[in-house]
């Protein structure tokens, strides 16, 4: 069991941050007179912002323009997540027994490191997981593989050792194409959309370190 390791998804895997991270949006695109629904929003789970912005603005802004909206809307939910933090249902005690059973954990995310950090922090888990990649590590973002390749390199472990926890149909891809066992959570999608996943589940509870080894 020691050489299985489990990389997980931050939002929506280890913090319901659905609110925060749609209030930011409407308000910073509300700041830029921008209309954006909750479908548009639901459609970007698992990406960059940075792409979500570059798309939505039709390749029209330059790489600093990118970037200032981006440091804005994350700042905004940032704000957001401190005043209500709330960890998903059963992701601390999933965290623990996968320690505890001497599992290499590392977390896998398309959001800022400072983003990851704060969630970590606001976990108090941070020092179990033994790598951190963030938006700020990658190039490309989900379903792109690359956010799991470099975890697994940090973890030191080969990919078909690798399990991922995702909620989102482009995470459960990204894990997929990067040859890794792919567990989903249900709540962000349906499992009928996280159906390409090799375990979908309705709770982190009904995840073990047994039952992960089996995969």
């Amino acid at each position: 069991m020691p050489n299985t390791a489990v990389i997980f998804d931050v939002d929506g895997v280890l913090v319901d941050s659905y609110q925060a991270h749609f209030q930011s949006w409407l308000q910073m695109l509300a700041e830029k007179g921008v209309v954006f629904t909750e479908d548009e929003f639901r459609a970007t789970f698992g990406r960059t912002s940075r792409d979500i912005i570059a798309e939505l603005y039709d390749g029209k802004l330059t790489d600093a323009e990118i970037r200032e909206l981006d440091n804005r809307k994350e700042a905004l939910y940032r704000d957001l997540l401190r005043q209500e933090f709330s960890a998903i249902n059963g992701a601390l005690e999933l965290i623990d027994a996968l320690a505890a059973a001497k599992l290499k954990l590392a977390v896998g995310s398309s959001g800022p490191p400072e983003n990851v950090a704060l969630t970590l922090e606001c976990l108090g888990r941070s020092g179990l997981f033994a790598a951190r990649v963030t938006g700020g590590d990658v190039t490309r973002g989900k379903p792109d593989p690359q956010v799991f390749q470099i975890a697994a390199e940090r973890l030191g472990v080969a990919p078909e050792q690798c399990v991922v926890v995702e909620d989102a149909p482009a995470g459960v891809e990204a894990a997929n194409r990067a040859g890794m066992t792919s567990i989903a959570l249900t709540g962000t999608a349906t499992r009928d959309q996280l159906a390409h996943a090799n375990l979908v589940v309705e709770s982190l509870r009904e995840l073990t370190p047994e039952k992960i080894q089996t995969l």
